[in-house]
């Protein structure tokens, strides 16, 4: 696979000469046990010095996971919603907490008090929802049950979502999901790379935002492997900084 890194390196170089900031944070969804694929992660986060947020899904976590994430520092857990279910009504796209229903809340807190239970202190109380999907009239609930963040997809329209509840997002995902899961096309992902930081220089997104890469450990072929590593090297050296999510309050 060759990639052209030149319009990213560019913009990037455009960024130093203004004297800009790039926080730099680094998502991946759906754990649940150690794996292999787990382990290259891990030795990835550690090899970039770029700690990896680890969305956990709570109802389905093993017992060996906390012991896993206890032995790695570069591996830091997030809520994942509870059961990554969806109960979107018929027709709608998945999502676990997209509508208003009953159960949301309460499952929203069981969710942390388990990830709480499993990982103790090294969990950070940031809610994950499911399919990136969450509905507002949630949001202060979610403040009440003790979370401090809240993470989907896409540039966030402002710094909180509620009261004491930080918005934290994803904004680059390598996975084509709807074209057989393997790579993006490698020069469409740079090209929406450079988009999103020539956003943040002409002042149409939040420049303070951390960018997000979101991965998906458990279906990486060898191309979203190597993509993955390569993105956020070069973000990296040419830059970037890893964002401290735990100074998110």
């Amino acid at each position: 696979m060759t990639v052209d890194w030149h319009p990213l390196t560019t913009e990037l170089a455009l960024w130093r000469a203004e004297g800009r900031h790039l926080p730099l944070w680094w998502r991946d969804d759906d754990a649940v046990t150690p794996t292999p694929a787990l382990d290259r992660l891990t030795r990835l986060a550690e090899d970039l010095a770029l700690p990896v947020h680890l969305a956990v899904i709570p109802k389905l976590a093993s017992a060996d996971l906390p012991r896993f994430t206890a032995e790695h520092d570069a591996v830091i857990p997030l809520v994942h919603g509870w059961q990554h279910i969806s109960h979107a009504p018929e027709g709608a796209k998945n999502a676990e907490f997209g509508h208003p229903r009953p159960d949301a809340l309460p499952e929203a807190a069981a969710a942390l008090a388990r990830m709480q239970a499993l990982f103790q202190d090294q969990v950070l109380p940031v809610f994950v929802p499911p399919w990136n999907r969450l509905h507002d009239s949630l949001l202060p609930g979610l403040a009440q049950a003790g979370y401090v963040g809240v993470s989907t997809y896409l540039p966030r329209r402002s710094r909180l979502a509620a009261g004491g509840l930080v918005q934290i997002n994803t904004h680059i995902d390598p996975i084509h999901w709807r074209g057989g899961r393997g790579l993006v096309p490698p020069q469409d992902l740079v090209a929406g790379i450079v988009g999103l930081l020539k956003d943040r220089r002409s002042g149409n997104a939040d420049a303070t935002e951390p960018l997000g890469f979101l991965t998906h450990h458990l279906v990486h072929d060898a191309d979203v492997w190597q993509f993955t590593e390569t993105c956020l090297k070069t973000l990296l050296d040419h830059g970037a900084t890893p964002a401290n999510l735990r100074d998110l309050p």
